[in-house]
């Protein structure tokens, strides 16, 4: 989209790039190290370089940039808004290379310098603004619609700290801040003088507007929110789009009477107090306050980010009621969705419309994506915080709730069941507002993530919803950038690729099709296998580095790599190491009978979240006791790096050969990490759940370790009445290995330790790992049996890139443009 013009004609006129030749890129490096560093070459410290470095090729994509601002506000064609709580950006200088096209010429420049680039691409921090999937998906999407040319601005929120740092402290996880801001970010644009203020608390009052009665809010106090801009390159296209992160300030930061006074810290109370919005990301929420921050922040940023659009984005005069013609807004889960009674208030009460017209306009301009089916994960806000800190919101949503429910009766009678169970407004455990639903009535369309996920969003999230709105519901299946994670993660597959199959492919990803002859060839298949023993090598070298950790070699890379939760089920993989293990301890196995595995976690848990904490330090724990015992030395490993993020991903992802995707059916949304997976040749063993199910329908079954029950079987278990107990009396190694970790053996012999994680497992066990336990086993049985076929098993590996091309985050926005948005190219 744009930014709006400032009063001169030229301001936003041709900009000319600096020269893209060696001796160019040489000059603009040491202008930048001279008059922005402020240091000569010669006195220059690494950071100052880096600095200099990123701030050049930052320059090479400014005049694009610039220009393509000025002619979408120009054109005023339709385009996307993308909200959303998280993105997972990645480090920034080798993507903007990369989309550039410039990485050759920057090498070549730095060397002339003698610099080597490679030394300062370690120094970049990434940014620690997503916690997962939800925010790598969004910044592939915002990468993937630059690369199609389609007008977007990603909004978010410029976290001071972002997602913890992740520590291990005697095996268990401690949060540090994650001071990804202290060395300055040269990727940034801050623009206070576009700051918006952002209201807070008060009451509402009725008044008379020319016969007309209108309502105005009378907040409490305010906030400032200033944007920070980031370009986001297309793919060697031209185009530059932008996102736009919002900081929080306070109005007034200084108060200098009281200052003088001696009171120091009141002088500053309400910088602290406004800062405290954008310090971190998902403030732990299981105080009160906790949770009004949370909402704090939700309001903050689509607020900034609704009036950011109307006031500097749309021409001058522009009529509103055309308002669906020229932007959608793209909610990304529940965390945006309180920007729908934030449009009304704007239209109704600020812009002077008429209820029913400001609904009409608003219903066409938004569109929400569910990315969960956990009913936990469903957000709701309780009527008394929401009506504290947002009054007129709440007033807002219960006239839509009310002409909502007017609807349904007309259409379905007097239904009171209906009623309560469609009503925005939840009535149990306590008065709230029900985000999911709010999103749903007002949403032109509604889309989940993956075939099962959408399938199951319609009969059984949501099913009166979908009844109600037949044709509000439709499926976007998730997708990731190749730019990212097959270009720059794996140069050594990637050249391969181009080598084989011409160049192109990454921005026409389906054209992996054309690898799937090459898998009948053995030397494309040596080929394919000597790039994965070198990302296995670059892993290796990387992890003893990064965290001292070394990788077996020659063994198998056994990857779960995902948030820490219950229902993503890392207690299966323990469980399974563990059984290993105990078969080797016990003498029931010999250990040169087990494949050698080195097993490789990763995954941050919620710093609230008890039992994941726990299952983080029997990971840990597991870990100490095989890696150090001389039985299983050379057979088994278990690695657990600590803060694991995008930079490690595009490590560890190429180098795996089998990847976890082993959530119990029904529970997870989609998966992005089984895609990035399988589009770099490891093998998936999983459930079928999520974007599990398309995968393995397109590499074929015999590409694919499937185990455990299906979402309808998962069903049927808990209707019958499930008992996990059953399943441990049930199965001998499954008992042993319980047993073993009950009786202290990986906690210096204190059995207290882990027994709240096995009194869960007999007794709860709400994600049945119990019960997929057997199934799971028999699989890892089958996969140790295939890897014996080295041959074999890059053949699959291979067709597994092949077949794969459908994942790609380019024909997701394709999707989103055909089903939901409309939204054409822009060039």
């Amino acid at each position: 989209m744009s930014d709006t013009p400032v009063s001169h004609p030229l301001a936003l006129g041709p900009v000319a790039p600096p020269a893209s030749t060696v001796d160019g890129f040489v000059q603009e490096f040491l202008n930048n190290l001279n008059f922005r560093q402020g240091v000569a070459l010669s006195t220059s410290s690494d950071n100052d370089r880096y600095l200099a470095l990123a701030e050049t090729v930052r320059d090479y994509l400014m005049a694009r940039w610039l220009e393509d601002q000025r002619r979408q506000h120009e054109r005023q064609a339709k385009g996307v808004c993308y909200l959303s709580a998280e993105y997972l950006l990645g480090r920034q200088l080798d993507n903007n290379l990369l989309a550039s096209g410039l990485n050759e010429i920057a090498t070549e420049a730095l060397a002339s310098c003698g610099i080597d680039i490679d030394e300062l691409r370690r120094l970049e921090v990434e940014p620690g603004l997503g916690n997962g999937g939800l925010g790598r998906l969004a910044a592939c999407f915002v990468d993937s619609l630059a690369t199609m040319s389609v007008p977007s601005i990603g909004y978010g929120i410029r976290y001071e700290f972002g997602i913890f740092r992740q520590t291990f402290v005697e095996g268990q996880q401690a949060e540090q801040p994650d001071q990804w801001l202290a060395m300055g970010s040269p990727w940034e644009f801050p623009h206070p003088e576009a700051a918006q203020t952002i209201s807070f608390g008060g009451h509402t009052e009725s008044y008379d507007d020319d016969g007309t009665q209108r309502t105005r809010w009378v907040p409490a106090w305010d906030v400032q929110a200033v944007p920070y801009n980031y370009m986001v390159p297309g793919y060697r296209n031209g185009r530059v789009n932008t996102l736009r992160l919002w900081s929080a300030e306070a109005t007034n930061a200084f108060d200098l009477r009281t200052f003088n006074s001696g009171e120091y810290s009141e002088a500053v109370r309400a910088q602290t107090f406004a800062s405290n919005i954008s310090k971190v990301l998902y403030p732990e929420d299981s105080t009160p306050q906790g949770k009004e921050l949370r909402l704090q922040q939700q309001y903050f940023f689509v607020a900034a980010s609704i009036r950011d659009f109307l006031d500097r984005q749309l021409a001058e005069g522009f009529d509103l009621k055309n308002l669906p013609e020229r932007v959608i807004f793209q909610l990304n889960d529940t965390h945006p969705v309180i920007a729908v009674p934030e449009l009304m208030r704007v239209l109704v009460d600020e812009r002077g419309l008429d209820w029913a017209e400001a609904w009409e306009i608003t219903r066409q301009c938004f569109a929400y994506t569910c990315h969960t089916l956990l009913p936990e994960a469903l957000e709701v806000w309780s009527v008394d915080l929401l009506g504290r800190l947002l009054p007129r919101h709440l007033e807002i949503i219960y006239r839509i709730n009310e002409e909502f429910l007017l609807s349904v009766r007309e259409q379905f009678g007097d239904d009171e069941m209906r009623i309560r169970n469609m009503s925005i407004i939840g009535e149990h455990p306590e008065r709230s507002v029900r985000m999911a639903y709010l999103a749903t009535v007002a949403g032109a369309k509604v889309n989940g993530v993956a075939e099962l996920h959408s399938q199951l969003l319609r009969d059984k999230v949501l099913p009166d919803f979908a009844e109600f709105f037949p044709g509000k519901f439709t499926n976007v299946t998730n997708g990731v950038t190749p730019r990212r994670f097959l270009r720059l993660a794996n140069p050594a597959l990637s050249s391969l690729i181009s080598d084989t199959i011409g160049s192109g492919w990454e921005t026409d990803l389906d054209r992996l099709k054309e690898l799937e002859p090459h898998a009948e060839n053995p030397a494309f298949r040596a080929a394919f296998a000597e790039v994965k023993a070198h990302n296995k090598d670059r892993l290796r070298d990387e992890l003893m580095l990064r965290d001292g950790l070394v990788v077996g070699e020659g063994h198998l890379l056994d990857v779960m790599v995902k948030r820490l939760h219950e229902y993503k089920r890392q207690m299966l993989q323990v469980l399974h190491i563990v059984t290993l293990y105990e078969g080797v301890q016990s003498g029931r196995v010999k250990a040169s009978d087990i494949t050698p595995r080195t097993f490789i976690f990763g995954a941050k848990a919620a710093p609230g979240y008890a039992m994941a904490k726990r299952i983080i330090h029997l990971i840990n724990a597991v870990g100490s006791v095989v890696n150090n015992d001389p039985r299983v030395e050379g057979r088994l490993k278990v690695l657990f790096p600590p803060n694991y993020n995008v930079t490690l991903a595009e490590r560890v992802i190429p180098a795996a050969d089998l990847s976890e995707q082993i959530s119990l059916a029904g529970k997870e949304a989609s998966g992005t990490g089984n895609m990035k997976f399988a589009l770099n040749g490891a093998l998936t063993i999983g459930t079928d759940d999520g974007a599990n199910v398309e995968i393995r329908e397109l590499v074929g079954d015999d590409n694919f370790f499937l185990f455990g029950m299906t979402e309808p079987e998962v069903a049927a278990l808990w209707a019958k009445g499930y008992r996990p107990s059953e399943f441990y009396q049930g199965n001998e190694d499954l008992r042993r290995a319980m047993d073993l970790i009950a009786s202290g053996a990986f906690s210096g012999g204190d059995r207290s330790t882990f027994e709240p994680i096995v009194s869960n497992l007999l007794y709860d066990d709400r994600f049945m790992v119990l019960a997929d336990y057997g199934s799971y086993l028999q699989a890892q049985r089958t996969v140790d049996a295939a890897y014996a076929d080295q041959d074999a098993w890059t053949r699959s590996a291979i067709l597994n890139v092949a077949r794969c091309g459908f994942f790609s985050s380019d024909r997701s926005m394709r999707d989103y443009i055909e089903r939901i948005w409309h939204t054409p190219p822009s060039l």
